[in-house]
């Protein structure tokens, strides 16, 4: 198969791919035209079809088809300019090819997370994580199998367990070095902090905003599931649920940014820096496997608020 990640510039491109988008636009000229994203476990590209003749067979957003067609530059960026369109038969892809997954494994990723679980001291907290994260099932396999972001960061099947694995370990950082952070509240928000993107989101191939996500999104809707799984532990401070709840709707930092309130708990700023970090550095990790051996500047991202380019290399 040839991965998007692979296309270069004037190559022709005959193989299958997902159709994540769909949509029927309009030249200036009034001529009808289709503008599709098409997905592998690489990587997205932009691809017109620009002539809709009898080559184009009906498809729709989500189908699996076959592209034939010829990589283009168009404002800097690759694009995919196709030709013929035919939608394909399950027997004739294999789906392992068209989700984007994490670099490391799912299972070693859970265990690292369960460790830092079982060094939860307050048993309120450590019930509270216990009860998600140890004992829900059916929670666990949505949270491992889902993506941190549509398309900013993480965007891939295993993201949102990494993410958050990244992030805990940041905090448990933070935590050796400035001794006045409780721990334990800290960990605790750390691991809940993006609970709710498994209902803002879809699972893949989709990996869309839910209704929910469009309506409420991720940080009200993580305090709303807490706020319930709570209420079934005897005996929870009613303090503590506030700080973790705080650490929760602050952890973005600045109300422009989606967070209800800013930090205001030493723990609460510990996990925006943390969240902020990994955020930031995996996008920028992003952009720089995207751009290839391309030691160019990559162009104005507007998550970094930067034009970004990689380091020069070390002389030899």
């Amino acid at each position: 198969m040839k991965f998007i990640e692979t296309f270069r510039e004037g190559e022709n491109i005959s193989d299958i791919y997902l159709c994540k988008s769909k949509q029927t636009m309009k030249t200036k000229a009034g001529k009808t035209y289709y503008s599709l994203i098409l997905q592998d476990k690489t990587g997205t590209i932009d691809t017109k079809v620009w002539e809709i003749s009898g080559g184009i067979e009906h498809f729709e957003a989500l189908d699996f088809i076959k592209v034939d067609g010829q990589v283009t530059s168009f404002q800097g960026a690759l694009q995919l300019n196709a030709r013929r369109i035919r939608r394909v038969q399950e027997m004739e892809y294999n789906p392992q090819d068209y989700m984007p997954t994490s670099q490391y494994k799912v299972e070693d990723m859970y265990k690292e997370l369960t460790a830092f679980i079982s060094g939860i001291k307050e048993p309120h907290l450590k019930a509270l994580a216990e009860s998600y994260f140890i004992k829900d099932k059916e929670f666990i396999q949505s949270f491992v199998r889902h993506s941190a972001a549509k398309s900013v960061h993480h965007g891939f099947v295993g993201g949102l367990l990494e993410h958050t694995l990244s992030v805990m370990k940041l905090c448990d950082f933070y935590c050796t070095r400035y001794a006045m952070l409780n721990r334990d509240l800290l960990m605790t928000a750390a691991l809940f902090h993006d609970i709710g993107k498994t209902k803002e989101l879809s699972l893949f191939p989709a990996n869309d905003y839910t209704d929910a996500g469009q309506l409420i999104g991720h940080i009200v809707i993580g305090v709303e599931m807490i706020h319930d799984r709570i209420r079934e532990i005897p005996g929870f401070p009613q303090v503590l649920e506030n700080e973790l709840k705080h650490c929760i709707v602050a952890h973005h930092g600045e109300l422009e940014y989606g967070s209800p309130k800013k930090p205001a708990l030493m723990e609460a700023m510990a996990l925006n820096l943390a969240d902020n970090t990994d955020a930031k550095m995996q996008t920028m990790t992003e952009i720089f496997k995207a751009a290839g051996d391309n030691m160019e500047w990559l162009g104005f991202n507007r998550i970094l608020d930067s034009n970004v380019r990689r380091t020069s290399k070390p002389n030899q």
